[in-house]
């Protein structure tokens, strides 16, 4: 796992360590990792051209003490002061290793530079930036030159991700000692690059993390073994799809077909059943006459670990009655689309002791919990959290970077997100592969950070068969892509 922590946690942790150790070890270990960094990005550190955009906190004289390291290796390095003060201590560094603070003509000096560091603000800086923090900001995002923010790209909410404004878009960001959430979370995640994180020794003050990151060791789908058949695999029902909405009932269970369920019960009313069978003839069927007689159809499907229910089915009193009867059950359910939609004026379903998922995109969380989308999607951090206290539900807020939240547990960001998995479809993919994996016994949180993690994944593949030849992509090609991203994960 990649584990972040708020900036508040982050500053207790650098205290008590600077409290260990002499003044200012703790800058220049910041700094030599900085100076690394860099010197690993420029093909020669000799008479490369360097540029320190620097603000008047740590972060700048990270920065300068940085930029020493480098003019002491042969580098051409300027500085240039954002505000009214700089960190002493890293300009005289600076200036007795050859360095300079310049002035002014920063324009042709950024444009001309090989590599510009980014030291305007700190992990504490929150808001959008003002000039002339904004003005350097938007000089470096256009350069040609390597941008590498330090710490955190200024203009990014380190805690949040929140961008209200200008910000750098970095190539690199050298974080310290811990990553922060806002680097793991869009859109400051999309103004970061490539994060290289330097230990700097906070480890052992470092509290729980408030975000994690799942690398691929960390995503351990259900696996068979010598004594598995299709019923200990997991049995995962689904109730999906209507004479409107077709395509979600194949979508979702090819889903769960090909995440790895021993066996798939799926039911509806008569034309997506027949389209199942036509697709998916391993599923086993059950069609449902029209009408709200959801505890019936329960029993006529027969035995599941596991329900999905919502994708296409509608919001009609027959869907309330089905949601309701799964709700009812002492077993693992997800709820997503138009099931989400019933629940926003029947959240007291919601009051049940079995695990339960929920996987809005931010349109149906907003009427979920009383929210503005667009304050969701500028603080989705702040919302998926409230979301899982409030819903007493495990909720998987989709996106650019999708969000799992369980109430008193670390956010998990997921990293294998892609801007192809904005097409019509992948969603129900996504339930019926998190219900597979719900079946086959993986806690709710797990389930739905290895969906998250694996779907991504799959869609990625899919685009991209090949480095560099990057595709469009259907919600079905991903269902094809998921035996190949589950290998991935073979150790």
């Amino acid at each position: 796992m990649r584990y972040a922590h708020e900036v508040g946690k982050v500053r207790a942790a650098e205290s008590a360590l600077m409290a260990r150790l002499p003044d200012g070890a703790l800058m220049q270990r910041a700094a030599a990792g900085l100076a690394s960094v860099c010197a690993r990005l420029l093909p020669a550190v000799y008479g490369s051209r360097v540029v320190l955009l620097v603000g008047g906190g740590d972060n700048g004289g990270d920065a300068l003490y940085a930029g020493a390291r480098l003019a002491r290796r042969g580098a051409r390095v300027h500085a240039f002061q954002a505000g009214s003060t700089i960190h002493e201590g890293g300009l005289d560094a600076l200036r007795a290793a050859g360095g300079r603070l310049l002035p002014g003509a920063e324009e042709g000096e950024i444009a001309a530079a090989d590599l510009i560091i980014d030291g305007l603000t700190g992990i504490g800086g929150t808001g959008g930036l003002r000039d002339p923090h904004a003005r350097y900001a938007a000089l470096a995002s256009a350069s040609a030159a390597l941008v590498v923010a330090c710490d955190v790209p200024s203009g990014v909410d380190a805690s949040t991700g929140r961008v209200e404004g200008a910000a750098v878009q970095a190539d690199v960001t050298v974080t310290f000692g811990t990553h922060k959430p806002g680097l793991l979370i869009d859109p400051g995640a999309s103004h970061c690059g490539v994060v290289e994180l330097v230990d700097i020794g906070l480890g052992p003050d470092l509290p729980d993390p408030d975000v994690v990151a799942p690398r691929p060791a960390d995503v351990q789908p259900p696996e068979p073994g010598p004594e598995s058949d299709k019923y200990r695999r997991g049995v995962v029902g689904i109730l999906a799809g209507g004479d409107e909405f077709t395509g979600a009932a194949v979508l979702c269970t090819g889903g769960a077909v090909h995440g790895g369920a021993g066996m798939v019960r799926f039911a509806s009313v008569a034309h997506p059943v027949e389209l199942v069978r036509h697709r998916w003839p391993e599923a086993v069927t059950t069609v449902i006459e029209p009408g709200p007689h959801g505890a019936e159809v329960l029993e006529r499907i027969g035995r599941v670990q596991a329900w999905v229910v919502g994708p296409g089915l509608g919001t009609d009193a027959a869907a309330e009655s089905l949601l309701e009867a799964v709700l009812t059950t002492d077993l693992p359910a997800l709820v997503d689309a138009d099931g989400l939609t019933v629940l926003s004026r029947r959240r007291d379903l919601l009051r049940r002791a079995a695990p339960t998922v929920l996987t809005p995109h931010a349109g149906e969380l907003s009427r979920l919990i009383s929210a503005d989308r667009a304050d969701i999607e500028a603080a989705r951090l702040e919302h998926v959290r409230r979301a899982a206290a409030e819903l007493s539900a495990t909720v998987l807020l989709k996106g650019s970077t999708t969000l799992v939240a369980e109430a008193d547990r670390p956010v998990r960001a997921n990293p294998t997100g892609t801007p192809r998995l904005a097409t019509a479809g992948t969603g129900d993919v996504l339930s019926g592969l998190i219900g597979a994996l719900l079946a086959g016994g993986l806690p709710a949180l797990d389930a739905a950070a290895a969906g998250a993690y694996l779907h991504g994944l799959a869609a990625r593949l899919a685009a991209a068969p090949t480095p560099g030849a990057e595709s469009p992509i259907s919600a079905y090609d991903v269902i094809e892509a998921l035996p190949a991203a589950f290998r991935t994960l073979a150790h």
